[in-house]
């Protein structure tokens, strides 16, 4: 292909190019967008195992500790109990930020569950202090489960931001499951405030309100996860709920959110402790196994999605490589077939038709089909260009013929009535020729001559008319003829003959073919 043909090719392929690209791309997009939930799927388990299991182990461990620490004010000494839980508080909170402050995590999180997750580390920051305020008594056993309340709320906010899973089922299970947990909190939350009470041997002021509350609460909350449960996970609960230990703390429950105007809790310390260690621990349990299946259920669900998309990524790319193939098959088609309608155009119109006018003013007869043969370039578009080129290159042939034509019958035209003319002029100086030789008269003789040299001069413009019409003139010479003699035939063609004067001139002659050009050149001048 020529230098020349670029353009086509490059305007073509960018022609071609362009809805190939914009495939590609959507083809990139919808694998990106059925990647990402495959990739949210199976960042579950690092969420759970990263963040949930030492999340869960904290706020169990920060549960046992309020209470203990609510105890601890209701009395008058310390507890060596408290300062072993604060042992076990402060492992659980060193590995989930070990485990929180790793790569897995942070790779699949995203920003919520990040500033959720950064929110939790610092409310946990204030443990230390908070406990200096327990220690000194500077805060009162409300105070003091509001501190552990707080820290297990922001733990629970970043529960909540870890249920973003793209699969809706999964992703309400999840949630459900962390309202479970915040319905075990408020459980907690009523221990520990009962708890002060018993060992104060009475409810200090708003404490019984806040036990009611939380109570409501709690059994509301789990009313509302439990909906979200699928069936199995909805019965398991049930058989935990008709166990001995749920029966009789709820039993206790009962007696409590009566309206109490002795201020003394109306349950025995040691049943309260007992049914409610073991609901804590059965309850976990569930929610632990429950969360472990459900991550179980999110990594197959994940491998699904990824062969579907490994599927339909093959086959897209399989559509994306043919629409490829043929869009370049079809523009190197399109290229060649473009390529030839302007190589003929230029052929044309720099060989072909300047050819034609030569030949055809050298006198050479032209064929008009033979000298602009049809162009086929198939029965599409790029046809129908073809066709339309050929009759326009037929129409410029023909009407090169026609004005070579026209301009050859103008000349012959011009070249007959010049004919005519000279034919006439050469009669009139044979004429005047006789008549200067037969005058006697001088004055007559002068007027006769002023006569024949006009006739000269126009057998001159005659012989001009001669050579313009594309013809030689009549008169001719075989022989050299000397110089001088051709100056002295160039004067006497010319207007004031009498104003030149001939001196001298050097010994040469002229061709006889070139005698009557050069005497025409000479005259003009």
């Amino acid at each position: 292909m020529r230098t020349r043909d670029w353009p086509i090719r490059s305007k073509l392929t960018a022609l071609v190019v362009a809805p190939v690209t914009a495939l590609l791309a959507l083809w990139i997009f919808a694998t990106t967008l059925t990647f990402g939930p495959a990739l949210n799927l199976l960042s579950a388990r690092t969420l759970l195992y990263d963040l949930g299991r030492p999340g869960e182990t904290v706020v169990t461990e920060l549960q046992r500790e309020r209470r203990l620490s609510a105890v601890q004010l209701a009395g008058s000494t310390e507890l060596p109990a408290l300062a072993e839980q604060r042992g076990r508080t402060d492992r659980a909170v060193a590995e989930l930020r070990r485990r929180v402050d790793g790569e897995p995590l942070r790779d699949a999180a995203d920003d919520l569950l990040e500033s959720r997750v950064d929110q939790l580390v610092n409310a946990l920051a204030a443990l230390p202090s908070g406990r200096k305020f327990i220690d000194d008594r500077k805060v009162d056993r409300a105070g003091a489960i509001g501190l552990y309340s707080g820290m297990v709320s922001a733990a629970f906010q970043a529960f909540a931001g870890m249920a973003t899973l793209t699969d809706p089922d999964i992703n309400r299970q999840a949630l459900a499951l962390t309202a479970l947990g915040r319905s075990r909190e408020l459980l907690g939350q009523s221990d520990a405030l009962l708890a002060g009470a018993l060992t104060a041997g009475r409810f200090a002021e708003g404490e019984h309100t806040q036990l009611v509350q939380a109570i409501g609460n709690q059994r509301w909350l789990t009313e509302s996860a439990l909906a979200d449960l699928p069936e199995s996970g909805r019965a398991a609960y049930q058989r935990l709920t008709e166990g001995e230990a749920f029966t009789r703390l709820r039993t206790m429950q009962d007696a409590l959110v009566v309206p109490n105007r002795s201020g003394r809790p109306a349950v025995d310390a040691a049943s309260w402790q007992a049914s409610q260690d073991a609901v804590q621990q059965q309850l976990r349990d569930f929610e632990l196994s429950e969360a472990d299946a459900l991550t179980d259920r999110s990594v197959p669900m994940a491998v699904r999605i990824l062969v579907r998309l490994a599927a339909a990524g093959v086959l897209g790319l399989i559509a994306v490589v043919v629409s490829v193939l043929v869009a370049l098959r079809v523009g190197r088609t399109l290229v060649r077939r473009l390529s030839g309608v302007r190589t003929a155009a230029l052929e044309l119109a720099e060989h072909r038709l300047p050819d034609v006018v030569t030949r055809l003013r050298r006198g050479e007869q032209v064929d008009v089909a033979r000298e602009a043969p049809p162009l086929e370039y198939g029965h599409d578009e790029i046809g129908e260009v073809g066709r339309a080129f050929t009759e326009v290159q037929r129409t410029a042939v023909q009407a090169a013929v026609d004005e070579v034509t026209l301009r050859r019958g103008l000349n012959e035209v011009f070249l007959n009535i010049a004919r005519r003319s000279q034919s006439l002029v050469h009669r009139q100086l044979h004429l005047l020729d006789r008549m200067e030789r037969r005058s006697e008269d001088p004055d007559e003789l002068a007027e006769l001559f002023q006569v024949d040299h006009l006739a000269t001069r126009l057998r001159r413009h005659a012989e001009d008319l001669v050579i313009l019409a594309g013809s030689a003139p009549g008169r001719g010479w075989r022989n050299p003829v000397a110089m001088v003699d051709l100056i002295r035939g160039a004067i006497s063609e010319v207007e004031a003959y009498e104003r030149v004067d001939v001196t001298t001139v050097q010994p040469a002659g002229v061709l006889g073919r070139a005698v009557g050009d050069v005497i025409h050149l000479l005259a003009e001048l």
